[in-house]
């Protein structure tokens, strides 16, 4: 698969089950209703991990532009290659919040609430500080690629034999860890972060995972949607970028290679 469709794949896939676990828990009459704080950070550690054991081999799953932008920062990815990287990342996120319109299509007119419904698609703050909110997605998204690249580390060190192909089967337990629970480890990083920082703007940490979906719910014809929020769109966008870069220049800075 090429590296840009696999990046639109990882994407799409984190959507579809990260908001679609929103859905199930805001929107009237799904059986998931009223499921709680708990059950969306579950369901979105859950859609990471889904979306890096789907495409990490491909392309590395960034699935996230601010993840791209970091690695291109400190030398350990091709400039040349982020543009295109971010746009199949957000083309990805518009795909799966589709999948998850039409997932939830009899819902829609079940649901009175406006902001419950953007909930579905695009993060809002709890409180509309904007100043506040946009340190929060800093400091989230600094820890979650300050973390990306601790768990990448894990297998520093291990014999490539034990890291190539799935055939091998790795002896040591750094091995182990590196090829086969890295993904679930990244989101145990997203679960962390959700328990943890997510209460203040609904943790975005991703700018295509708000984008996308946000010019889906401006482009779908869900029945009663009320206003995309574009006056705050653009911080869920701009502290990713500014939070991820930061997280991974520390992360280097505390253990250069």
């Amino acid at each position: 698969m090429n590296p840009y469709l696999a990046e639109f794949v990882g994407t799409a896939i984190l959507i579809l089950l990260g908001n679609g676990v929103v859905a199930n828990v805001v929107l009237n009459k799904s059986k998931g209703q009223n499921g709680g704080w708990m059950v969306i950070t579950a369901g979105w550690g859950l859609a990471v991990t889904m979306a890096v054991i789907a495409v990490g081999r491909i392309s590395g799953a960034h699935i996230n532009p601010a993840v791209t932008v970091s690695l291109a920062v400190t030398g350990d990815f091709a400039w040349a290659q982020v543009p295109g990287f971010i746009a199949a990342q957000i083309a990805g996120g518009m795909a799966g919040a589709t999948l998850v319109w039409l997932s939830y299509l009899a819902h829609w007119e079940e649901t009175d609430d406006e902001g419950g419904k953007l909930a579905c698609f695009a993060t809002a703050p709890a409180i509309r500080k904007l100043t506040p909110a946009f340190l929060t997605e800093v400091i989230g998204t600094a820890m979650l690629v300050f973390g990306i690249l601790s768990i990448g580390q894990i297998g520093a060190g291990v014999p490539a034999a034990e890291l190539e192909g799935l055939e091998a089967i790795p002896t040591s337990l750094a091995g182990v860890v590196a090829t086969w629970w890295s993904p679930l480890l990244v989101g145990l990083l997203v679960l962390a972060i959700g328990l943890s920082l997510g209460g203040p703007t609904g943790y975005a940490i991703n700018p295509a995972r708000d984008l996308g979906p946000r010019i889906a719910h401006q482009l779908l014809p869900i029945a009663g949607k009320g206003t995309s929020d574009w006056s705050y769109a653009w911080i869920p966008i701009v502290a990713p970028l500014i939070g991820g870069p930061l997280g991974a220049l520390l992360y280097r800075a505390l253990f250069p290679l």
